[in-house]
């Protein structure tokens, strides 16, 4: 357990070495489900209760932006009761935790190709984000059927619309026509499961971001592991290629 003088701390550490986003790629439901004979839906239920508590831990802590990978681009390839699970389970969550969240003034984006879901399920998403839109807390990005390859695609046919000349772009363009326009590159990126890829994620976003991996499966990750995190990025030393 985390003490009143350890969260002082963490809090003290975040503020101090401005660590503003955090983004993780929340792997590992599937088996940890299988380690305990159980379906993989209990995986991934048990993953919602884990984002939970490190949305919790967020605020509690100080960080500003959180950006979940909930749901690839490649991830349709999966059976299709599991999508179908999924999307249930994505559109049953908002509508269960809308108002804790509101209450607790967490802001709430989707970034990906949302026109791709049936539209029930973009209303819903669509209506958490105008709910929350004028919040002060924690930032929180959901990417769903999104894909760092399909982003890239996305904003270079924006920017080809705009007429901007090819002597016109420039990082700043590219940065400013991504799903996460209006938010600050993560610091920090955590995955869990123990896989050492990327897994097409943020790609341009985390040109200079820290990287952290452990073997600990998404749906135990609480805020004793997020703490860690923490106090592991603030030994690093950031060089920005330097």
């Amino acid at each position: 357990m985390i003490t009143a003088t350890q969260n002082s701390t963490i809090a003290e550490i975040v503020k101090s070495s401005n660590l503003q986003h955090i983004a993780i790629i929340m792997d590992g439901n599937r088996r940890w489900a299988k380690e305990k004979n159980l379906p993989s839906a209990f995986g991934h239920k048990k993953g919602v209760d884990a984002l939970k508590t490190t949305l919790k831990a967020c605020h509690k802590f100080g960080i500003k932006y959180l950006t979940v990978y909930a749901f690839s681009t490649e991830n349709w390839n999966r059976s299709t009761d599991e999508v179908s699970f999924l999307m249930d389970l994505l559109a049953n969550t908002i509508k269960n935790e809308l108002a804790e969240l509101n209450e607790n003034q967490v802001v709430i984006n989707f970034i990906g190709d949302l026109t791709k879901l049936n539209p029930k399920l973009q209303q819903i998403l669509q209506n958490a984000v105008e709910v929350t839109r004028n919040n002060t807390g924690v930032r929180l990005q959901i990417a769903f059927n999104y894909g760092a390859r399909d982003e890239l695609v996305h904003a270079v046919k924006n920017i080809m619309k705009s007429g901007i000349t090819p002597d016109e772009v420039t990082e700043d363009t590219i940065s400013k026509a991504l799903y996460t326009s209006d938010i600050p590159d993560p610091d920090l990126l955590i995955r869990t499961g123990g896989e050492m890829r990327v897994s097409n994620y943020l790609l341009w976003q985390i040109a200079y971001s820290e990287f952290l991996v452990t073997k600990q499966f998404w749906p135990d990750f609480d805020e004793q592991s997020l703490a860690d995190a923490v106090m592991e990025f603030n030994h690093r030393q950031r060089r920005y290629g330097a």
